[in-house]
């Protein structure tokens, strides 16, 4: 492991650590944990979870963790997860490889994974098959922003050794405070760079940059999109950048600033569900996808 990747999942897990002290699961949320969706028993896991309140068929959103490409997993986002599914929803919170261990596109191929088991398990968990949602923030903006790219742009998805499920595009994504151009900044030393080095398999080339810079594979075919960021996001500059290509393909979209000078919010502030202002973000998010449905 670089560097880095070590100083970035220690920074983070004692972030996430102080973020969810306390929290427990809401006594109105039923939870189907560890369900295995790969070959990689650890890696490669899931949750399901429903509002215990609603039963039959419902409209699910599939969570996209970030953390970098190097951190995270389903357990930094059972709390965030379990209260987008208060709002209504089925939602699957998912574990993936990670970078520098499994190099790119291995984050990619287990999203895909995920999308064609929720499919074929629909029944069981009573997931609408017309309605699926995707919400990625940060690495997993970046992830699931491709994802949709590779579901809607057939030449895109020919860089793939992997192909979704046929005729299958997510119902609307939301993408909050992640990367869609790469490199984030010429400067070799970007934190968001070098970590990107230890996504790739040969540590950025151009070529890699190109591929995995989600603005050069939108076309007219791409999903709505809520996007967000916010005030004292690192992040914040990349959004207007995907905002000038779903314009230029009429993609329908919402795009959302959160915060000010007087009270930046920070990078994917959405995840604290103490915060008044995620609230309202996920509030907004969900409103968003009630309007596919």
């Amino acid at each position: 492991m670089s560097e880095m990747s070590d100083t970035i999942r220690k920074l983070f897990r004692e972030g996430d650590d102080r973020r969810d002290a306390g929290l427990t699961t809401p006594e109105g949320i039923r939870r189907f944990d560890d369900i295995v969706y790969g070959e990689d028993a650890e890696r490669q896991i899931l949750d399901v979870y429903r509002p215990r309140d609603k039963a039959g068929v419902l409209p699910v959103i599939v969570s996209v963790h970030g953390g970098g490409w190097v951190y995270g997993d389903k357990e930094r986002y059972q709390y965030y997860c379990m209260d987008l599914a208060c709002r209504g929803f089925a939602v699957v919170n998912f574990t993936y490889r990670l970078a520098p261990e499994y190099k790119f596109p291995a984050s990619l191929e287990d999203t895909n994974r995920v999308f064609a088991w929720v499919l074929d398990h629909a029944e069981e968990y009573g997931f609408d098959r017309t309605r699926v949602f995707g919400v990625g923030d940060s690495a997993g903006a970046h992830n699931l922003g491709l994802y949709a790219a590779v579901c809607t742009n057939p030449e895109y998805a020919a860089k793939y050794p992997f192909q979704p499920p046929e005729g299958f595009v997510p119902t609307a994504v939301a993408l909050n405070c992640g990367v869609y151009r790469a490199p984030v900044s010429e400067d070799e030393k970007d934190q968001s760079n070098l970590l990107m080095a230890d996504l790739l398999p040969e540590r950025g080339t151009k070529e890699e940059y190109e591929k995995i810079s989600l603005v050069n594979y939108v076309t007219s075919q791409y999903p709505p999109v809520f996007l967000m960021t916010a005030a004292g996001d690192f992040l914040r500059e990349q959004a207007p950048l995907l905002v000038e290509k779903l314009m230029e393909f009429e993609i329908p979209f919402v795009y959302r600033y959160y915060g000010s000078a007087d009270r930046p919010l920070g990078h994917v502030f959405h995840c604290n569900i103490r915060l008044q202002e995620a609230s309202r973000c996920n509030d907004e998010e969900c409103g968003f996808f009630r309007s596919y449905c």
